[in-house]
């Protein structure tokens, strides 16, 4: 898996960006909006150096930094338009790359076989964590919606789990989906 991984990120457009800002990116578009200290966690980075991605990725274009609404003292990155293309425009590089050599190198059977062995893996690499905050969060959008009480969310604010879709856009697999 390490090998695959490795060469899947060695795969890259003549054009791509590096792998620190590819990686924040990625983050973004399989897990929508976020906060940059749960991007780090999630990213296993030092937030120190995360932030310096976020400045640089912000200043092309590909990502905005606006307060978060129920906490001014946090800001939540979200990918721009561009972003998302640009994140998109890699995934199907590498998606197509890696289609190619399935179908080059395996047999039907060994290809289904592998996409067995995929959602097997997905479920082996959920963070727990996350499964944590995630039962959190729906507890206590639960006790939001007792009559009376207001959720203050609106769709698509990233807070609903519609994340890697940018308006109007269809939504794309990230890399190392099933294919």
């Amino acid at each position: 898996m390490n090998r695959l991984s490795r060469r899947l990120r060695a795969e890259r457009l003549p054009d791509g960006l590096p792998n620190g800002k590819l990686a924040a990116l990625a983050h973004l578009y399989r897990s929508g909006p976020g906060t940059a200290g749960a991007m780090a966690a999630a990213l296993h980075v030092q937030p120190q150096s995360l932030t310096r991605t976020l400045a640089a990725l912000e200043e092309d274009g590909l990502v905005t930094r606006t307060k978060d609404a129920t906490d001014g003292r946090q800001y939540r990155i979200e990918l721009t338009r561009r972003g998302f293309e640009t994140m998109a425009r890699d995934v199907e590089y590498r998606d197509g790359w890696l289609r190619r050599r399935m179908a080059a190198e395996l047999t039907p059977t060994e290809r289904e076989l592998l996409r067995l062995a995929a959602r097997l893996l997905d479920r082996l690499a959920e963070d727990e964590d996350e499964d944590e905050r995630e039962d959190e969060r729906e507890d206590r959008e639960d006790a939001d919606d007792e009559p009376g009480r207001s959720r203050g969310r609106t769709p698509g604010d990233g807070r609903t789990g519609a994340h890697s879709k940018a308006p109007g856009t269809p939504q794309k697999e990230a890399a190392g989906g099933e294919e």
